[in-house]
Protein backbone atom coordinates (compact mmCIF):
# COMPACT_ATOMS: atom_id res chain seq x y z
CA UNK A 1 0.00 0.00 0.00
CA UNK A 2 1.62 3.60 -0.80
CA UNK A 3 1.94 5.75 1.43
CA UNK A 4 0.89 8.42 -0.43
CA UNK A 5 -2.40 6.64 -1.81
CA UNK A 6 -3.82 4.43 1.69
CA UNK A 7 -6.32 3.17 -0.98
CA UNK A 8 -5.97 -0.92 -1.29
CA UNK A 9 -5.92 -0.38 -5.13
CA UNK A 10 -3.43 1.96 -5.14
CA UNK A 11 -0.74 -0.27 -6.86
CA UNK A 12 -3.81 -1.27 -9.42
CA UNK A 13 -4.32 2.20 -10.16
CA UNK A 14 -0.19 2.51 -10.98
CA UNK A 15 -1.01 0.68 -14.17
CA UNK A 16 -3.13 3.12 -15.44
CA UNK A 17 -0.32 5.57 -15.44
CA UNK A 18 1.33 4.16 -18.17
CA UNK A 19 0.90 7.06 -20.68
CA UNK A 20 2.74 8.57 -17.96
CA UNK A 21 5.43 6.65 -17.17
CA UNK A 22 6.44 5.84 -20.84
CA UNK A 23 5.26 8.89 -22.95
CA UNK A 24 7.34 7.78 -26.21
CA UNK A 25 5.90 4.76 -26.51
CA UNK A 26 2.47 5.91 -25.92
CA UNK A 27 2.96 8.92 -28.87
CA UNK A 28 4.01 5.36 -31.03
CA UNK A 29 0.67 3.71 -30.54
CA UNK A 30 -1.56 7.07 -30.92
CA UNK A 31 0.74 7.87 -34.16
CA UNK A 32 -0.62 4.18 -35.19
CA UNK A 33 -3.70 4.44 -34.38
CA UNK A 34 -4.62 7.76 -36.06
CA UNK A 35 -2.58 6.29 -39.03
CA UNK A 36 -5.03 3.46 -38.93
CA UNK A 37 -8.37 6.21 -38.57
CA UNK A 38 -7.06 7.94 -41.54
CA UNK A 39 -6.29 4.81 -44.03
CA UNK A 40 -9.89 3.92 -43.24
CA UNK A 41 -11.48 6.99 -44.10
CA UNK A 42 -11.62 7.09 -48.00
CA UNK A 43 -12.75 2.88 -47.60
CA UNK A 44 -15.18 3.56 -44.49
CA UNK A 45 -16.28 6.95 -45.79
CA UNK A 46 -20.33 7.23 -46.71
CA UNK A 47 -20.55 7.00 -50.95
CA UNK A 48 -23.55 8.11 -52.94
CA UNK A 49 -26.40 10.54 -52.03
CA UNK A 50 -28.35 8.31 -49.87
CA UNK A 51 -26.30 5.55 -47.67
CA UNK A 52 -23.42 4.72 -46.89
CA UNK A 53 -21.10 1.68 -48.73
CA UNK A 54 -18.45 -0.02 -47.18
CA UNK A 55 -15.08 -1.00 -49.37
CA UNK A 56 -16.29 1.36 -52.47
CA UNK A 57 -13.42 4.34 -51.78
CA UNK A 58 -9.52 4.02 -52.96
CA UNK A 59 -6.70 4.84 -51.50
CA UNK A 60 -4.02 6.76 -53.35
CA UNK A 61 -0.35 7.39 -53.17
CA UNK A 62 -1.17 11.21 -52.52
CA UNK A 63 -3.24 10.34 -49.86
CA UNK A 64 -1.33 7.44 -47.94
CA UNK A 65 2.10 9.46 -47.84
CA UNK A 66 1.33 12.90 -46.64
CA UNK A 67 -1.04 10.35 -43.78
CA UNK A 68 2.24 8.32 -43.08
CA UNK A 69 4.58 11.17 -42.76
CA UNK A 70 2.28 13.23 -40.53
CA UNK A 71 1.35 10.64 -38.30
CA UNK A 72 4.94 9.47 -38.26
CA UNK A 73 5.43 13.15 -37.00
CA UNK A 74 3.24 12.24 -34.06
CA UNK A 75 5.76 9.87 -32.53
CA UNK A 76 7.76 13.49 -31.68
CA UNK A 77 4.71 15.79 -30.38
CA UNK A 78 6.01 16.26 -27.15
CA UNK A 79 9.73 16.85 -27.93
CA UNK A 80 9.32 19.31 -30.88
CA UNK A 81 5.39 20.69 -30.78
CA UNK A 82 6.10 23.35 -32.86
CA UNK A 83 7.61 21.26 -35.66
CA UNK A 84 5.07 18.56 -35.58
CA UNK A 85 2.54 21.19 -35.98
CA UNK A 86 4.61 22.54 -38.70
CA UNK A 87 4.74 19.20 -40.45
CA UNK A 88 1.32 17.55 -39.52
CA UNK A 89 -0.23 20.99 -41.15
CA UNK A 90 1.66 21.11 -44.28
CA UNK A 91 0.94 17.56 -44.78
CA UNK A 92 -2.73 18.26 -44.35
CA UNK A 93 -2.24 21.22 -46.84
CA UNK A 94 -0.75 19.06 -49.39
CA UNK A 95 -3.76 16.44 -48.81
CA UNK A 96 -6.04 18.95 -49.76
CA UNK A 97 -4.43 20.15 -52.85
CA UNK A 98 -4.16 16.38 -54.05
CA UNK A 99 -7.53 15.33 -53.23
CA UNK A 100 -8.69 18.48 -55.74
CA UNK A 101 -12.76 18.75 -54.02
CA UNK A 102 -13.07 15.02 -54.52
CA UNK A 103 -13.67 12.63 -50.57
CA UNK A 104 -10.26 12.19 -49.20
CA UNK A 105 -8.65 11.10 -46.11
CA UNK A 106 -8.78 12.75 -43.09
CA UNK A 107 -5.51 13.76 -42.27
CA UNK A 108 -6.26 16.97 -40.88
CA UNK A 109 -6.77 14.62 -37.54
CA UNK A 110 -2.85 14.98 -37.09
CA UNK A 111 -2.77 18.52 -37.07
CA UNK A 112 -5.72 18.55 -34.66
CA UNK A 113 -3.71 16.41 -32.26
CA UNK A 114 -0.49 18.29 -33.05
CA UNK A 115 -2.69 22.24 -32.23
CA UNK A 116 -3.76 20.39 -29.15
CA UNK A 117 -0.48 19.32 -27.94
CA UNK A 118 1.22 22.96 -28.50
CA UNK A 119 -1.50 24.41 -26.73
CA UNK A 120 -0.80 22.42 -23.43
CA UNK A 121 2.74 22.15 -23.43
CA UNK A 122 3.28 26.33 -24.24
CA UNK A 123 2.07 29.71 -22.86
CA UNK A 124 -1.19 31.30 -24.18
CA UNK A 125 -0.12 33.80 -26.03
CA UNK A 126 1.54 31.31 -28.50
CA UNK A 127 -1.24 29.26 -28.45
CA UNK A 128 -3.68 32.21 -29.55
CA UNK A 129 -1.18 33.24 -32.17
CA UNK A 130 -0.29 29.85 -33.67
CA UNK A 131 -3.75 28.46 -32.97
CA UNK A 132 -5.44 30.84 -34.90
CA UNK A 133 -2.64 30.60 -37.82
CA UNK A 134 -3.25 26.85 -37.93
CA UNK A 135 -6.91 27.82 -37.96
CA UNK A 136 -7.19 29.91 -40.32
CA UNK A 137 -4.62 27.96 -43.44
CA UNK A 138 -6.22 24.78 -42.85
CA UNK A 139 -9.86 26.09 -43.13
CA UNK A 140 -8.94 28.13 -46.04
CA UNK A 141 -7.81 25.88 -47.86
CA UNK A 142 -10.58 23.42 -46.80
CA UNK A 143 -12.98 26.11 -47.91
CA UNK A 144 -10.90 26.13 -51.04
CA UNK A 145 -10.03 23.30 -52.62
CA UNK A 146 -12.07 20.73 -50.69
CA UNK A 147 -15.52 19.50 -50.48
CA UNK A 148 -18.33 21.66 -52.36
CA UNK A 149 -20.01 23.83 -51.72
CA UNK A 150 -17.26 25.92 -49.46
CA UNK A 151 -19.63 25.70 -46.23
CA UNK A 152 -19.69 22.00 -46.39
CA UNK A 153 -20.03 20.42 -43.56
CA UNK A 154 -16.81 18.99 -43.74
CA UNK A 155 -15.30 22.15 -43.82
CA UNK A 156 -17.14 23.62 -41.13
CA UNK A 157 -15.88 20.54 -39.09
CA UNK A 158 -12.63 21.40 -39.94
CA UNK A 159 -12.88 24.87 -38.18
CA UNK A 160 -14.65 23.29 -34.92
CA UNK A 161 -12.02 20.86 -33.94
CA UNK A 162 -8.73 22.88 -34.53
CA UNK A 163 -11.04 25.64 -32.84
CA UNK A 164 -11.54 22.92 -29.85
CA UNK A 165 -8.31 21.70 -29.78
CA UNK A 166 -6.67 24.96 -29.37
CA UNK A 167 -8.99 25.17 -26.25
CA UNK A 168 -8.73 21.73 -24.99
CA UNK A 169 -5.01 22.25 -24.43
CA UNK A 170 -5.47 25.42 -23.21
CA UNK A 171 -7.32 24.12 -20.51
CA UNK A 172 -5.37 21.63 -19.91
CA UNK A 173 -2.46 23.95 -19.53
CA UNK A 174 -4.11 25.99 -17.23
CA UNK A 175 -4.88 22.90 -15.03
CA UNK A 176 -1.62 21.75 -15.01
CA UNK A 177 -0.32 24.98 -14.04
CA UNK A 178 -2.57 25.09 -11.13
CA UNK A 179 -2.02 21.84 -9.98
CA UNK A 180 1.94 22.66 -10.00
CA UNK A 181 0.89 25.93 -8.22
CA UNK A 182 -1.16 24.43 -5.20
CA UNK A 183 2.26 21.30 -5.15
CA UNK A 184 4.71 23.62 -4.94
CA UNK A 185 2.95 25.34 -2.42
CA UNK A 186 2.39 22.53 -0.20
CA UNK A 187 5.63 21.74 -0.42
CA UNK A 188 7.14 25.58 0.52
CA UNK A 189 5.09 25.51 3.27
CA UNK A 190 6.17 22.12 4.37
CA UNK A 191 9.88 23.49 4.33
CA UNK A 192 8.77 26.46 5.85
CA UNK A 193 7.10 24.12 8.76
CA UNK A 194 9.99 21.84 9.20
CA UNK A 195 12.18 24.76 9.25
CA UNK A 196 10.26 26.64 11.96
CA UNK A 197 10.28 23.35 14.18
CA UNK A 198 14.01 23.44 13.41
CA UNK A 199 14.40 27.48 14.80
CA UNK A 200 11.86 26.62 17.57
CA UNK A 201 13.96 24.01 18.93
CA UNK A 202 17.04 25.74 18.55
CA UNK A 203 15.55 28.86 20.41
CA UNK A 204 14.62 26.49 23.03
CA UNK A 205 17.45 24.99 23.56
CA UNK A 206 19.40 28.44 23.87
CA UNK A 207 17.03 29.59 26.57
CA UNK A 208 17.39 26.21 28.48
CA UNK A 209 21.07 26.78 27.95
CA UNK A 210 20.63 30.72 29.76
CA UNK A 211 18.03 29.31 32.30
CA UNK A 212 20.34 26.54 33.80
CA UNK A 213 23.79 29.07 33.55
CA UNK A 214 21.80 31.69 35.40
CA UNK A 215 20.23 29.06 38.27
CA UNK A 216 23.46 27.11 38.73
CA UNK A 217 26.34 29.61 38.26
CA UNK A 218 24.63 32.04 40.87
CA UNK A 219 24.99 29.25 43.59
CA UNK A 220 27.85 27.67 42.20
CA UNK A 221 29.87 30.96 42.48
CA UNK A 222 28.97 31.69 46.10
CA UNK A 223 29.60 28.12 46.86
CA UNK A 224 33.08 28.32 45.45
CA UNK A 225 33.50 31.73 46.76
CA UNK A 226 32.32 30.77 50.57
CA UNK A 227 34.33 27.16 50.72
CA UNK A 228 37.41 29.46 49.45
CA UNK A 229 37.37 31.29 52.70
CA UNK A 230 35.89 28.78 54.37
CA UNK A 231 39.19 27.04 53.56
CA UNK A 232 41.87 29.66 54.33
CA UNK A 233 40.18 30.40 57.31
CA UNK A 234 39.63 27.60 59.16
CA UNK A 235 42.39 27.34 61.22
CA UNK A 236 42.83 30.96 62.46
CA UNK A 237 39.19 32.30 62.57
CA UNK A 238 37.03 29.08 62.96
CA UNK A 239 33.89 30.62 63.78
CA UNK A 240 34.16 32.53 60.43
CA UNK A 241 34.96 29.35 58.96
CA UNK A 242 31.35 27.72 60.22
CA UNK A 243 29.52 30.71 59.42
CA UNK A 244 30.79 30.37 55.98
CA UNK A 245 30.18 26.94 55.64
CA UNK A 246 26.33 27.55 56.56
CA UNK A 247 26.52 29.91 53.55
CA UNK A 248 27.84 27.10 51.68
CA UNK A 249 24.88 25.07 52.76
CA UNK A 250 22.15 27.80 52.13
CA UNK A 251 23.41 28.78 48.87
CA UNK A 252 23.77 24.87 47.49
CA UNK A 253 20.10 23.70 49.03
CA UNK A 254 18.87 26.67 47.21
CA UNK A 255 20.46 25.82 44.05
CA UNK A 256 19.54 22.60 44.13
CA UNK A 257 15.62 23.61 44.90
CA UNK A 258 15.87 26.30 41.66
CA UNK A 259 17.38 23.45 39.31
CA UNK A 260 14.71 21.24 40.34
CA UNK A 261 12.20 24.11 39.55
CA UNK A 262 14.14 24.51 36.19
CA UNK A 263 14.01 20.73 35.40
CA UNK A 264 11.11 20.51 36.34
CA UNK A 265 9.87 22.48 33.37
CA UNK A 266 10.82 19.93 31.01
CA UNK A 267 8.27 17.53 32.31
CA UNK A 268 5.09 16.45 30.82
CA UNK A 269 2.37 18.85 31.66
CA UNK A 270 0.29 16.05 32.61
CA UNK A 271 2.55 14.65 35.29
CA UNK A 272 1.93 15.47 38.63
CA UNK A 273 5.23 15.75 40.28
CA UNK A 274 6.35 18.76 37.85
CA UNK A 275 6.82 22.00 39.58
CA UNK A 276 4.28 24.23 39.43
CA UNK A 277 6.31 27.27 41.57
CA UNK A 278 6.12 30.95 39.76
CA UNK A 279 9.59 31.74 37.84
CA UNK A 280 11.59 34.36 40.12
CA UNK A 281 11.32 38.42 39.71
CA UNK A 282 11.39 41.74 40.60
CA UNK A 283 9.37 40.86 43.69
CA UNK A 284 11.53 38.32 45.26
CA UNK A 285 14.83 40.41 44.73
CA UNK A 286 15.09 41.53 48.03
CA UNK A 287 15.70 37.99 48.84
CA UNK A 288 18.17 37.42 46.47
CA UNK A 289 20.05 40.85 47.24
CA UNK A 290 19.68 39.45 51.29
CA UNK A 291 21.90 36.40 49.89
CA UNK A 292 24.58 38.21 48.69
CA UNK A 293 24.79 40.56 52.02
CA UNK A 294 24.67 37.36 54.21
CA UNK A 295 28.24 36.27 51.69
CA UNK A 296 29.73 39.48 52.36
CA UNK A 297 28.89 41.86 49.52
CA UNK A 298 27.40 45.00 50.67
CA UNK A 299 24.50 45.75 48.37
CA UNK A 300 22.25 48.98 47.89
CA UNK A 301 18.92 48.27 46.42
CA UNK A 302 17.41 51.86 45.26
CA UNK A 303 13.96 51.37 43.99
CA UNK A 304 12.16 54.68 43.78
CA UNK A 305 9.25 53.47 43.15
CA UNK A 306 8.52 50.12 43.10
CA UNK A 307 7.08 48.91 39.81
CA UNK A 308 3.80 48.05 39.05
CA UNK A 309 2.63 44.67 37.22
CA UNK A 310 4.96 44.02 34.63
CA UNK A 311 5.32 41.50 31.57
CA UNK A 312 6.60 38.20 32.94
CA UNK A 313 9.06 37.89 30.35
CA UNK A 314 10.59 41.52 31.79
CA UNK A 315 10.14 40.47 35.18
CA UNK A 316 12.27 37.46 34.78
CA UNK A 317 15.09 38.78 32.60
CA UNK A 318 15.38 41.92 34.84
CA UNK A 319 15.74 39.53 37.93
CA UNK A 320 18.44 37.61 35.70
CA UNK A 321 20.29 40.46 34.73
CA UNK A 322 20.56 41.86 38.62
CA UNK A 323 21.48 38.31 39.64
CA UNK A 324 23.89 37.86 36.74
CA UNK A 325 25.52 41.04 37.40
CA UNK A 326 25.92 40.72 41.48
CA UNK A 327 27.61 37.19 40.72
CA UNK A 328 29.75 39.35 38.80
CA UNK A 329 30.94 41.85 41.49
CA UNK A 330 31.01 38.89 44.04
CA UNK A 331 33.29 36.89 41.96
CA UNK A 332 35.95 39.61 40.96
CA UNK A 333 35.37 43.25 42.25
CA UNK A 334 37.56 42.23 44.83
CA UNK A 335 37.41 42.56 48.95
CA UNK A 336 35.74 45.73 49.95
CA UNK A 337 33.64 46.36 47.29
CA UNK A 338 30.25 47.43 47.31
CA UNK A 339 27.39 47.03 44.92
CA UNK A 340 24.29 49.89 43.80
CA UNK A 341 21.33 47.91 42.21
CA UNK A 342 19.23 50.77 41.06
CA UNK A 343 15.57 50.28 38.96
CA UNK A 344 13.64 52.66 37.50
CA UNK A 345 10.74 52.63 35.24
CA UNK A 346 8.56 54.57 33.56
CA UNK A 347 5.19 54.02 30.92
CA UNK A 348 7.57 52.87 28.07
CA UNK A 349 10.77 50.99 29.66
CA UNK A 350 12.39 49.74 32.63
CA UNK A 351 15.84 50.25 33.28
CA UNK A 352 17.78 48.17 35.41
CA UNK A 353 21.58 49.73 36.95
CA UNK A 354 24.47 47.46 38.54
CA UNK A 355 27.44 49.63 39.77
CA UNK A 356 30.42 48.71 41.68
CA UNK A 357 33.20 49.81 42.89
CA UNK A 358 35.64 47.58 42.84
CA UNK A 359 38.61 46.98 40.68
CA UNK A 360 39.36 43.22 40.77
CA UNK A 361 40.65 40.86 42.96
CA UNK A 362 44.29 41.76 44.38
CA UNK A 363 44.33 45.16 42.06
CA UNK A 364 43.68 43.68 38.83
CA UNK A 365 41.81 45.55 36.40
CA UNK A 366 38.84 43.89 35.34
CA UNK A 367 38.13 43.23 31.55
CA UNK A 368 35.53 45.40 29.42
CA UNK A 369 32.63 43.11 29.30
CA UNK A 370 34.63 40.19 30.97
CA UNK A 371 32.84 37.17 33.12
CA UNK A 372 36.23 36.16 34.99
CA UNK A 373 39.28 38.24 34.85
CA UNK A 374 42.15 36.45 36.17
CA UNK A 375 43.18 36.13 39.97
CA UNK A 376 45.69 35.11 42.05
CA UNK A 377 46.80 31.48 41.98
CA UNK A 378 45.28 29.71 44.87
CA UNK A 379 43.73 32.50 46.12
CA UNK A 380 40.05 32.02 47.98
CA UNK A 381 37.48 31.34 45.80
CA UNK A 382 39.59 31.28 42.86
CA UNK A 383 37.26 29.28 39.79
CA UNK A 384 38.44 25.50 39.36
CA UNK A 385 38.03 26.54 35.15
CA UNK A 386 39.47 29.85 34.58
CA UNK A 387 38.15 29.89 30.90
CA UNK A 388 35.83 32.56 29.61
CA UNK A 389 32.11 31.87 30.65
CA UNK A 390 29.13 32.68 29.01
CA UNK A 391 26.97 35.61 31.69
CA UNK A 392 27.17 38.24 30.03
CA UNK A 393 26.43 36.70 26.74
CA UNK A 394 23.62 35.41 28.10
CA UNK A 395 22.47 38.38 29.32
CA UNK A 396 22.75 40.22 25.90
CA UNK A 397 20.24 37.37 24.34
CA UNK A 398 17.50 37.75 27.01
CA UNK A 399 17.45 41.38 26.73
CA UNK A 400 18.01 41.31 22.79
CA UNK A 401 15.17 38.98 22.74
CA UNK A 402 12.78 41.47 24.20
CA UNK A 403 14.44 44.70 21.81
CA UNK A 404 16.38 46.22 24.75
CA UNK A 405 19.53 47.58 24.99
CA UNK A 406 22.68 46.23 27.01
CA UNK A 407 25.62 48.41 28.47
CA UNK A 408 28.50 47.17 30.10
CA UNK A 409 32.15 48.39 31.00
CA UNK A 410 34.20 50.02 33.53
CA UNK A 411 33.10 52.97 35.05
CA UNK A 412 35.06 56.46 34.55
CA UNK A 413 35.29 56.66 38.90
CA UNK A 414 36.54 52.99 39.54
CA UNK A 415 34.57 49.93 39.22
CA UNK A 416 32.43 48.09 36.63
CA UNK A 417 28.89 48.72 35.24
CA UNK A 418 25.84 47.13 33.58
CA UNK A 419 22.85 48.95 32.51
CA UNK A 420 20.11 46.98 30.79
CA UNK A 421 17.01 49.05 29.06
CA UNK A 422 13.58 46.72 28.26
CA UNK A 423 11.02 48.33 26.23
CA UNK A 424 7.32 47.64 27.84
CA UNK A 425 5.29 49.00 25.16
CA UNK A 426 6.42 45.97 22.68
CA UNK A 427 6.81 43.45 24.90
CA UNK A 428 2.71 44.00 25.53
CA UNK A 429 2.03 44.49 22.79
CA UNK A 430 3.47 41.37 21.88
CA UNK A 431 1.82 39.05 24.66
CA UNK A 432 -1.11 40.61 23.90
CA UNK A 433 -1.42 39.00 19.97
Amino acid sequence: MSLLDPRPDAPRAGRFQWHRTHPLAFDAVLAVAVLVCILCGPVAGPHGPHAPRLGTGHLSAATAVPAALACAALVLRRRLPRTVLAVTGGCTLVELLARSGDPGAPVAASAVIALYTLASRTDRPTTWRVGALTIALLTAAAMLYGPRPWYAQENIALFAWTGMAAAAGDAVRSRRAVVDAIRERAERAERTREEEARRRVAEERLRIARELHDVVAHHIALVNVQAGVASHIMDSRPDQAKQALAHVREASRSALEELRTTVGLLRQSDDPKAPTEPAPGLGVLDQLVDGFVRAGLPVDLEIPHPPRQLPASVDLTAYRVVQEALTNVHKHAGEGARATVRILHSDSALTVTVLDDGAGRAGIPRQKGGDRPPVEPGGPGEPEDSGGGHGLIGMRERVFALRGTVVTGPRAAGGFQVRVTLPLQTVRTGETT
